[in-house]
């Protein structure tokens, strides 16, 4: 399996956009002129975007190639974790989230400086490590399915797709960064659709893959 010359163009196509947003919201209305408006976009998106932006964000590499892995392993039980999410999420919406807002703080390492002025640095570094371990398997992932399927060098596509991330949020700031996501999380959910799709017309239609999956006993949400 490689990439035909209509993948490289949707893939060139892709990163071109993603320029593109970036250098929009950089440059647009006089771009980012001040640090609430680079790190928050100004607290004026709306929900819907920044909704979106943080469900792509959580599909990473680690979440698309790890979730059909364990599901075809372990079966349907996998979603009983997708609900424990869906809760803490709620509650995270309803409890947290108001506090943050209303403090004004940037993230949720940020401590309040009128409650703790010395926990600033504390509170950067905290997660600064780990993130950075985390933030380099994401990147790698998708490197090693490119270098996989294209037969592309590895470190041509960290750097690639690193330098082109790094460019159109350092132009655009939050902005930039939420419409990206939007853009990018309409993509993974075609390719997600158009996958389920063939699969299922390859195998013989819905009532045969739901057949194979109880036979194999993958439709398991009780035990």
């Amino acid at each position: 399996l490689t990439f035909s010359l209509w993948d490289y163009g949707v893939f060139g196509l892709m990163l071109l956009i993603s320029t593109g947003i970036g250098l929009f919201h950089g440059l647009a209305k006089g771009g980012q002129k001040t640090s609430e408006d680079f790190f928050t976009g100004g607290r004026r998106m709306s929900a819907l975007p920044v909704g979106l932006s943080l469900s792509a964000s959580f599909m990473s590499a680690i979440q698309v190639l790890g979730v059909p892995a364990e599901a075809y392993r372990y079966g349907a039980k996998f979603l009983w974790m997708c609900l424990g999410q869906l809760l803490n999420t709620l509650l995270t919406a309803q409890l947290f989230l108001p506090v943050f807002y209303r403090l004004g703080l940037t993230s949720t390492y940020e401590p309040s400086p009128a409650r703790c002025p010395r926990c600033r640095w504390d509170g950067a570094l905290t997660p600064f490590f780990p993130q950075m371990l985390y933030t380099g398997i994401v990147i790698y992932a998708p490197a090693l399915i490119l270098n996989q399927v294209t037969g592309l060098d590895i470190w041509a596509s960290l750097l690639s797709t690193g330098v082109i991330c790094t460019f159109y949020t350092t132009i655009g700031g939050m902005k930039a960064v939420v419409w990206t996501d939007v853009f990018q999380v309409f993509v993974m959910l075609s390719g997600f659709i158009a996958i389920i799709i063939r699969g299922v017309l390859l195998v013989g239609g819905p009532a045969r893959v739901l057949g194979i999956a109880t036979n194999g006993s993958r439709v398991n949400f009780g035990e």
